[in-house]
């Protein structure tokens, strides 16, 4: 985790889990991981970084996830580069 503020609003977090539901099985276990392991500990940085990420359309995060292609573009911030290897570790 990064040294930024933990995100301690549980509604946010909430919302975000829901965000999270993707249209692609693969998408949606990744992402139930991720939350299982990381919820309690994001920080307002990892937040905007999971934002980021969500943006995408559900085969270019699966790529993504996979290390099939790496964040390039706007997507391609410090903190959504973080988030996304903190995914592909779960």
């Amino acid at each position: 985790m990064s040294g930024g503020a933990h995100q301690a609003d549980e509604a946010r977090r909430r919302r975000l889990r829901w965000r999270a539901r993707r249209g692609l099985l693969e998408n949606d276990l990744v992402m139930t991981r991720f939350f299982d392991r990381f919820e309690s500990s994001l920080t307002d940085e990892d937040v905007a970084g999971l934002d980021r990420l969500l943006a995408l359309g559900d085969g270019e995060l699966l790529d993504l996830i996979l290390g099939r292609r790496e964040l390039d573009g706007g997507a391609a911030t410090p903190e959504a580069q973080r988030v996304l290897a903190m995914l592909r570790g779960v």
